[in-house]
């Protein structure tokens, strides 16, 4: 198995160009994650290659649930509702260190969009779709306990609440965990790498063109078949194949606000009203209280799409309207993220409207594609997909290739032995992490994030310790960004602050304090010319003010932020 780093990124490349491959997938976010881990497991050789940092599209950029979708109920999306509820309790056995049980409250209020009777009907049948095991089934709560749940809900027209579990995860790091162990059963993937030309023989697809978009090298990549997983890219690369006919995608735009809990010291999770009829969500996370999201239709930048004034005052309102004691005001929003969603159109809906289904097209070319889908099942959508080309392989090329296990399989760092293991996991490995020079803290933090991979954590920090001292990083911020340089191929220090560790969204002050630090450690460490470094510190300063400052105010910036 080759090391998932840019330190190995030519022999990555040669691997690329060299090998024939059974399957090439375009897109490396969760949904090609999951294609590339089924595929690779099932026996086919997989090559995976991503335009931007793996998951920088919409798999970084979503409420950061793995939930079954309630109000989809009320769409008569049933058999969608029973698929993803299910998938819940799968993608959380399989990586319990990624996600983990959330408990949701629906507060009901009068005139409200949800009722005390629909809910405690609709809260049933979910329960009953989504086979809810018993510990985490819906209860029905009046308005005195809705409010000791959450004491500051509005109190006018409370009548009660609903409370049930979702799954809270970090999209982000899913992704990552599903490419890794991907690339550990053999797959081969290479982020910043972007295909501009497919590749025909016959008519049939065999292949891509492809740019290093670091070192601006062009290569050919060939696959007896490619898998268009490009999310809200799909139809770019079926315009490449000409075949963009028929269904198509509609974007609409989601985003979350970031708000400290001392400004707003959010208890419970809340799934809540706003004044237009719209849902919303609010949730605690690591002291910050996040929020969100809109539903908007876009049609702009697809690869760096920013909250307006608009959008922040938005969501702004529908805190005040909902927890009308926090009074929250734009001087309070911390960070914010926007992800563009790639829904398949539908004539006459707005963008609340339009089913999360998926669909798989094949054009005439052999080009498969698969669109729309949510992050809850993206484990689903790529058993569908690669069942398929296990059935088409063994016609054309007779080839067989096993059945689908990733049900049961845990993702990189997931071998814990099960979420009912994972707290006895963590306390042991406390005292490992104690040995290796680190603190109680500290230990539990990282066998948290990175669940059974945290031997390696730990062995790298204690073999590296002496560079924290060096560069004057902290030990536990050191010892995220040695294994995420060694073994989760950051490139940049966008990839490593937002996409592996979080914290443009959720700890922006630690980026401020360090991000000299850790960008001379990464320009040492990856060779960096001073170019690059002055471009990648350029890159983290437009980030940052990007999350905070909305795309229509920056005008009075000293350069246009324009992301990652």
């Amino acid at each position: 198995m080759m090391k998932f780093s840019n330190l190995n990124r030519k022999e990555s490349i040669s691997k690329l160009k060299s090998d024939l491959y059974d399957v090439l997938v375009i897109g490396g976010g969760i949904t090609g994650a999951g294609i590339a881990l089924d595929a690779q497991d099932r026996g086919m050789r997989t090559a995976l290659v991503e335009m931007q940092d793996f998951a920088a599209g919409t798999s970084s950029r979503s409420t950061k649930l793995v939930h079954g979708g309630l109000r989809y109920l009320k769409q008569f999306e049933v058999k969608m509702v029973a698929e993803v509820g299910k998938e819940r309790a799968i993608v959380y056995e399989n990586g319990p260190h990624v996600t983990n049980p959330e408990w949701m409250l629906l507060p009901i209020h009068k005139g409200g969009t949800f009722g005390k009777f629909s809910t405690s009907i609709g809260l049933r049948v979910y329960d009953f779709l989504a086979g809810v095991k018993k510990s985490e089934r819906r209860t029905m709560l009046s308005s005195a306990k809705t409010l000791a749940k959450e004491p500051l809900l509005k109190k006018a027209g409370l009548k009660g609440g609903g409370y049930y579990v979702e799954y809270r995860t970090d999209d982000a790091r899913l992704t990552i965990e599903v490419m890794k162990a991907a690339i550990e059963k053999g797959a081969i993937a290479a982020n910043y790498t972007k295909v501009t030309t497919l590749i025909y023989e016959n008519g049939k697809v065999v292949g891509a063109k492809v740019q290093d978009q670091i070192t601006k090298e062009k290569y050919e990549i060939r696959a007896k078949k490619i898998v268009n997983a490009t999310g809200p890219w799909v139809d770019q690369i079926r315009e490449m194949d000409q075949s963009r006919k028929g269904k198509v995608l509609q974007l609409t735009k989601g985003v979350h606000l970031v708000i400290d809990q001392s400004r707003f010291p959010l208890k419970q999770s809340i799934y809540f009203d706003t004044p237009d009829g719209r849902m919303v969500f609010a949730i605690p996370r690591e002291g910050k209280a996040y929020v969100g999201t809109t539903d908007t239709f876009y049609d702009q930048d697809t690869a760096h799409p920013y909250m307006t004034s608009n959008d922040r005052s938005y969501i702004i309102n529908a805190i005040n309207y909902m927890f009308p004691q926090v009074k929250i005001s734009e001087k309070d929003i911390e960070s914010s993220w926007a992800g563009v969603r790639p829904l398949i159109y539908e004539e006459g809906k707005n963008a609340s409207e339009i089913s999360r289904k998926d669909e798989i097209w094949e054009s005439k070319s052999g080009l498969l594609t698969i669109a729309g889908g949510k992050l809850t099942g993206y484990r689903k959508m790529a058993e569908t997909i690669v069942d398929l080309l296990a059935a088409k392989l063994k016609t054309e090329e007779a080839i067989s290739f096993t059945e689908c296990k990733t049900k049961a399989m845990p993702i990189s760092g997931g071998n814990v032995g099960g979420s009912l293991n994972f707290e006895a996991f963590v306390a042991k490995q406390i005292q490992n992490g104690v040995a290796a020079g680190l603190t109680n803290m500290e230990s539990e933090h990282l066998a948290r994030m990175y669940g059974s991979n945290v031997d390696t954590v730990f062995e790298l920090f204690k073999k590296n310790e002496t560079d924290a001292v060096n560069y004057n990083l902290p030990s536990l911020l050191f010892a995220k960004l040695v294994y995420s340089i060694e073994f989760e191929m950051v490139t940049n220090p966008i990839d490593f602050f937002n996409r592996r560790t979080g914290a443009i969204l959720f700890n922006i002050q630690l980026v401020q304090k360090w991000k000299s630090q850790v960008i001379a450690y990464m320009a040492d460490k990856l060779n960096w010319t001073e170019q690059e470094r002055k471009a990648y510190s350029l890159a983290l300063e437009e980030d940052l003010k990007a999350v905070i400052v909305p795309v229509d105010e920056q005008e009075h910036l000293p350069y246009a932020a324009n992301g990652n």
